[in-house]
Protein backbone atom coordinates (compact mmCIF):
# COMPACT_ATOMS: atom_id res chain seq x y z
CA UNK A 1 0.00 0.00 0.00
CA UNK A 2 1.11 3.33 -0.52
CA UNK A 3 1.00 4.39 3.05
CA UNK A 4 3.39 1.97 3.57
CA UNK A 5 5.74 2.78 0.98
CA UNK A 6 5.86 6.56 1.00
CA UNK A 7 3.31 7.92 3.76
CA UNK A 8 3.93 11.51 2.91
CA UNK A 9 2.59 10.82 -0.65
CA UNK A 10 -0.23 9.18 0.39
CA UNK A 11 -1.29 11.68 3.15
CA UNK A 12 -1.02 14.39 0.18
CA UNK A 13 -3.24 12.49 -1.85
CA UNK A 14 -5.80 11.80 1.10
CA UNK A 15 -5.89 15.38 2.02
CA UNK A 16 -6.43 16.43 -1.61
CA UNK A 17 -9.45 13.46 -1.29
CA UNK A 18 -10.34 14.88 1.93
CA UNK A 19 -11.18 18.64 0.30
CA UNK A 20 -12.93 17.06 -2.47
CA UNK A 21 -15.08 14.71 -0.92
CA UNK A 22 -15.21 15.62 2.96
CA UNK A 23 -18.63 14.29 3.39
CA UNK A 24 -17.40 10.45 2.83
CA UNK A 25 -16.33 8.26 5.85
CA UNK A 26 -14.13 5.97 3.80
CA UNK A 27 -12.39 9.35 3.12
CA UNK A 28 -12.10 10.76 6.21
CA UNK A 29 -11.20 7.10 7.60
CA UNK A 30 -8.27 7.51 4.68
CA UNK A 31 -7.43 11.06 5.38
CA UNK A 32 -7.27 10.03 9.43
CA UNK A 33 -4.78 6.63 8.82
CA UNK A 34 -2.65 9.04 6.52
CA UNK A 35 -2.32 12.19 8.88
CA UNK A 36 -1.48 9.46 11.81
CA UNK A 37 1.45 7.71 9.90
CA UNK A 38 3.04 11.13 9.63
CA UNK A 39 2.23 11.91 12.77
CA UNK A 40 -0.09 14.62 12.39
CA UNK A 41 -2.09 13.55 15.42
CA UNK A 42 -4.61 16.06 16.10
CA UNK A 43 -5.35 16.33 12.38
CA UNK A 44 -5.37 12.11 12.12
CA UNK A 45 -7.91 12.39 15.26
CA UNK A 46 -10.28 14.99 14.17
CA UNK A 47 -10.99 13.11 10.78
CA UNK A 48 -11.54 9.52 12.96
CA UNK A 49 -13.70 10.89 14.71
CA UNK A 50 -15.54 12.59 12.33
CA UNK A 51 -15.35 9.03 10.33
CA UNK A 52 -16.55 6.54 13.52
CA UNK A 53 -19.66 9.25 13.41
CA UNK A 54 -20.61 8.84 10.10
CA UNK A 55 -19.90 5.11 9.89
CA UNK A 56 -20.63 3.94 12.99
CA UNK A 57 -17.88 1.44 13.22
CA UNK A 58 -15.24 1.73 16.05
CA UNK A 59 -12.25 -0.39 14.72
CA UNK A 60 -10.36 2.62 15.16
CA UNK A 61 -10.62 3.22 18.88
CA UNK A 62 -6.40 2.28 19.08
CA UNK A 63 -5.49 4.66 16.20
CA UNK A 64 -7.48 7.61 18.20
CA UNK A 65 -6.27 6.55 21.53
CA UNK A 66 -2.95 6.20 20.17
CA UNK A 67 -3.49 10.00 19.02
CA UNK A 68 -4.25 11.28 22.12
CA UNK A 69 -0.77 9.29 23.36
CA UNK A 70 1.54 11.25 20.71
CA UNK A 71 -0.34 14.75 22.05
CA UNK A 72 0.31 14.14 25.21
CA UNK A 73 -2.79 12.99 26.81
CA UNK A 74 -2.00 9.18 28.46
CA UNK A 75 -5.53 9.44 30.25
CA UNK A 76 -7.80 10.61 27.61
CA UNK A 77 -6.15 7.66 25.78
CA UNK A 78 -7.20 5.49 28.61
CA UNK A 79 -10.36 6.78 28.94
CA UNK A 80 -10.79 5.86 25.27
CA UNK A 81 -9.50 2.30 26.34
CA UNK A 82 -12.12 1.86 28.23
CA UNK A 83 -15.23 2.84 25.81
CA UNK A 84 -17.91 0.14 26.07
CA UNK A 85 -17.38 -0.39 22.61
CA UNK A 86 -14.04 -1.51 23.04
CA UNK A 87 -15.70 -4.71 24.25
CA UNK A 88 -17.08 -6.23 20.60
CA UNK A 89 -13.98 -5.41 18.59
CA UNK A 90 -12.50 -8.00 16.85
CA UNK A 91 -9.22 -10.15 18.47
CA UNK A 92 -6.66 -7.53 16.80
CA UNK A 93 -8.19 -4.63 17.09
CA UNK A 94 -8.71 -5.09 20.63
CA UNK A 95 -5.29 -6.43 21.12
CA UNK A 96 -4.08 -2.89 19.58
CA UNK A 97 -6.37 -1.18 21.87
CA UNK A 98 -4.51 -2.98 24.78
CA UNK A 99 -1.10 -2.42 23.39
CA UNK A 100 -2.07 1.66 22.98
CA UNK A 101 -3.32 1.46 26.66
CA UNK A 102 -0.32 -0.23 28.28
CA UNK A 103 1.71 2.74 26.46
CA UNK A 104 -0.82 5.50 28.02
CA UNK A 105 0.15 3.49 31.33
CA UNK A 106 4.14 3.38 30.79
CA UNK A 107 3.44 7.29 29.58
CA UNK A 108 2.50 7.90 33.15
CA UNK A 109 5.07 6.18 34.86
CA UNK A 110 2.99 3.16 36.29
CA UNK A 111 4.84 0.17 34.58
CA UNK A 112 3.52 -2.49 36.82
CA UNK A 113 0.22 -1.18 35.85
CA UNK A 114 1.10 -1.30 31.98
CA UNK A 115 2.28 -5.18 32.34
CA UNK A 116 -1.40 -5.79 33.76
CA UNK A 117 -3.32 -4.19 30.78
CA UNK A 118 -1.04 -6.88 28.99
CA UNK A 119 -1.94 -9.72 30.56
CA UNK A 120 -4.62 -10.90 28.48
CA UNK A 121 -5.69 -14.59 27.38
CA UNK A 122 -4.00 -14.36 23.82
CA UNK A 123 -0.83 -14.52 25.90
CA UNK A 124 -1.02 -18.26 25.64
CA UNK A 125 -1.63 -17.99 21.66
CA UNK A 126 0.98 -20.14 19.18
CA UNK A 127 -0.39 -19.04 16.09
CA UNK A 128 1.45 -16.94 13.86
CA UNK A 129 -0.59 -13.67 13.78
CA UNK A 130 0.68 -10.32 13.60
CA UNK A 131 -1.09 -8.80 16.60
CA UNK A 132 0.25 -12.02 18.94
CA UNK A 133 3.62 -10.78 17.65
CA UNK A 134 2.67 -7.31 18.54
CA UNK A 135 1.54 -8.69 22.40
CA UNK A 136 4.11 -10.84 22.71
CA UNK A 137 6.71 -7.92 21.99
CA UNK A 138 5.15 -5.19 24.17
CA UNK A 139 4.52 -7.38 27.07
CA UNK A 140 8.54 -8.81 27.09
CA UNK A 141 9.21 -4.95 26.47
CA UNK A 142 7.75 -4.02 29.98
CA UNK A 143 9.37 -7.16 31.17
CA UNK A 144 12.64 -6.10 30.33
CA UNK A 145 11.88 -2.71 31.88
CA UNK A 146 10.77 -4.25 35.26
CA UNK A 147 13.73 -5.98 34.92
CA UNK A 148 12.67 -9.44 34.68
CA UNK A 149 15.21 -10.35 32.02
CA UNK A 150 14.40 -14.07 31.75
CA UNK A 151 10.88 -13.87 31.05
CA UNK A 152 11.59 -11.05 28.50
CA UNK A 153 13.89 -13.28 27.16
CA UNK A 154 11.14 -15.74 26.92
CA UNK A 155 8.58 -13.87 25.38
CA UNK A 156 10.87 -11.84 22.70
CA UNK A 157 12.18 -15.50 21.71
CA UNK A 158 8.08 -15.98 21.00
CA UNK A 159 7.68 -13.13 19.27
CA UNK A 160 10.60 -13.75 16.89
CA UNK A 161 8.96 -17.27 16.14
CA UNK A 162 5.41 -16.04 15.47
CA UNK A 163 6.47 -13.10 13.49
CA UNK A 164 6.59 -13.76 10.14
CA UNK A 165 5.42 -10.89 8.53
CA UNK A 166 8.56 -8.68 10.35
CA UNK A 167 6.49 -6.32 12.31
CA UNK A 168 8.67 -6.11 15.19
CA UNK A 169 12.23 -6.15 16.19
CA UNK A 170 12.12 -9.24 18.19
CA UNK A 171 15.29 -10.71 17.04
CA UNK A 172 17.54 -7.69 17.71
CA UNK A 173 16.35 -7.38 21.34
CA UNK A 174 16.67 -10.93 21.41
CA UNK A 175 19.70 -10.81 20.28
CA UNK A 176 21.06 -7.93 22.69
CA UNK A 177 19.58 -10.14 25.80
CA UNK A 178 21.63 -12.99 24.52
CA UNK A 179 24.81 -11.23 23.85
CA UNK A 180 25.14 -12.20 20.60
CA UNK A 181 24.88 -10.16 17.17
CA UNK A 182 22.47 -11.10 14.36
CA UNK A 183 24.65 -11.20 10.96
CA UNK A 184 22.50 -12.94 8.57
CA UNK A 185 18.93 -13.53 8.05
CA UNK A 186 17.61 -16.78 5.91
CA UNK A 187 13.85 -17.24 5.47
CA UNK A 188 14.24 -20.96 4.53
CA UNK A 189 17.14 -21.99 6.81
CA UNK A 190 16.71 -19.48 9.66
CA UNK A 191 18.58 -16.95 11.92
CA UNK A 192 22.45 -17.02 12.31
CA UNK A 193 24.14 -15.70 14.91
CA UNK A 194 27.93 -14.75 16.20
CA UNK A 195 28.61 -13.99 19.55
CA UNK A 196 29.32 -9.96 19.84
CA UNK A 197 33.02 -10.85 21.79
CA UNK A 198 34.17 -12.40 18.64
CA UNK A 199 33.71 -9.69 15.70
CA UNK A 200 36.73 -11.56 14.04
CA UNK A 201 35.88 -14.85 14.03
CA UNK A 202 33.22 -14.60 10.72
CA UNK A 203 35.60 -12.94 8.54
CA UNK A 204 38.25 -15.75 9.57
CA UNK A 205 35.47 -18.16 8.75
CA UNK A 206 34.72 -16.46 5.38
CA UNK A 207 37.78 -16.48 4.40
CA UNK A 208 39.66 -19.64 4.95
CA UNK A 209 37.87 -21.42 2.98
CA UNK A 210 38.99 -18.90 -0.10
CA UNK A 211 42.47 -19.60 0.96
CA UNK A 212 42.14 -23.26 1.09
CA UNK A 213 40.47 -23.49 -2.65
CA UNK A 214 43.53 -21.60 -4.28
CA UNK A 215 46.12 -23.54 -2.80
CA UNK A 216 43.85 -26.57 -3.87
CA UNK A 217 43.59 -24.88 -7.74
CA UNK A 218 47.72 -24.12 -7.72
CA UNK A 219 48.27 -28.06 -6.66
CA UNK A 220 45.97 -28.88 -9.16
CA UNK A 221 47.70 -26.56 -11.82
CA UNK A 222 51.34 -28.52 -11.04
CA UNK A 223 49.94 -31.84 -10.76
CA UNK A 224 48.95 -31.52 -14.54
CA UNK A 225 52.14 -29.63 -15.52
CA UNK A 226 53.58 -33.19 -14.08
CA UNK A 227 51.40 -35.08 -16.48
CA UNK A 228 52.25 -33.13 -18.74
CA UNK A 229 55.48 -33.40 -18.56
CA UNK A 230 55.61 -37.71 -18.22
CA UNK A 231 52.98 -37.64 -21.58
CA UNK A 232 56.05 -36.38 -23.01
CA UNK A 233 58.78 -38.89 -21.74
CA UNK A 234 56.33 -41.90 -22.73
CA UNK A 235 56.73 -41.00 -26.43
CA UNK A 236 60.09 -40.52 -26.43
CA UNK A 237 60.58 -43.84 -25.27
CA UNK A 238 57.77 -45.30 -27.74
CA UNK A 239 59.70 -44.09 -30.54
CA UNK A 240 63.48 -45.51 -28.96
CA UNK A 241 64.44 -43.14 -26.81
CA UNK A 242 65.52 -40.73 -29.59
CA UNK A 243 63.93 -37.59 -30.69
CA UNK A 244 62.96 -37.26 -34.13
CA UNK A 245 64.99 -33.99 -34.27
CA UNK A 246 68.24 -35.88 -33.80
CA UNK A 247 67.84 -38.83 -36.21
CA UNK A 248 70.17 -38.65 -38.80
CA UNK A 249 68.85 -38.55 -42.68
CA UNK A 250 68.86 -41.39 -44.54
CA UNK A 251 70.40 -41.53 -48.17
CA UNK A 252 67.84 -40.91 -50.91
CA UNK A 253 67.61 -44.10 -52.75
CA UNK A 254 66.73 -44.06 -56.72
CA UNK A 255 63.98 -46.45 -57.59
CA UNK A 256 65.41 -49.37 -59.34
CA UNK A 257 64.05 -48.78 -62.69
CA UNK A 258 66.37 -45.84 -63.26
CA UNK A 259 69.53 -47.68 -62.44
CA UNK A 260 68.47 -50.43 -64.89
CA UNK A 261 68.06 -47.61 -67.53
CA UNK A 262 71.64 -46.58 -67.08
CA UNK A 263 72.94 -49.65 -67.24
CA UNK A 264 71.09 -50.51 -70.30
CA UNK A 265 72.17 -46.93 -72.09
CA UNK A 266 75.96 -48.14 -71.52
CA UNK A 267 75.61 -51.27 -72.93
CA UNK A 268 73.40 -49.57 -76.42
CA UNK A 269 76.54 -47.14 -76.68
CA UNK A 270 78.27 -48.33 -80.14
CA UNK A 271 81.82 -49.60 -80.36
CA UNK A 272 84.40 -47.18 -81.76
CA UNK A 273 85.65 -48.21 -85.30
CA UNK A 274 89.43 -48.36 -86.31
CA UNK A 275 90.16 -47.18 -89.97
CA UNK A 276 92.63 -49.30 -91.49
CA UNK A 277 96.15 -47.46 -92.24
CA UNK A 278 97.51 -45.30 -95.14
CA UNK A 279 99.79 -46.93 -97.50
CA UNK A 280 102.24 -43.58 -96.23
CA UNK A 281 101.79 -44.96 -92.35
CA UNK A 282 102.42 -48.61 -93.87
CA UNK A 283 105.93 -47.81 -95.22
CA UNK A 284 106.62 -45.72 -92.30
CA UNK A 285 106.47 -48.06 -89.77
CA UNK A 286 108.60 -50.41 -92.40
CA UNK A 287 111.50 -47.84 -92.32
CA UNK A 288 111.16 -47.88 -88.28
CA UNK A 289 111.94 -51.76 -88.39
CA UNK A 290 114.78 -51.47 -90.98
CA UNK A 291 116.20 -48.85 -88.70
CA UNK A 292 115.88 -51.59 -85.68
Amino acid sequence: MLVDEDPEKAYRHAAYARRKASRLSTVREASGIAAYTVGKWQEALADLRAARRMSGRDNFLAVMADCERGLGRPERALEIASDPAAANLDTADRIELRIVAAGARRDMGDTKAALAELQVPELKERRARPYVARLFYAYADVLEELGRTDDAREYFARASSVDREGVTDADERLAVLEGVELVDIDVEDGIVWTDVEEDGGSEEFVEAPRDRRNEAEDRGDQAEGRLESDDRRDDREDDGGRDDSEESPEPEKRPDSEERSEDEARDDRPEEVREDPSEDEVREDDRDRDRD
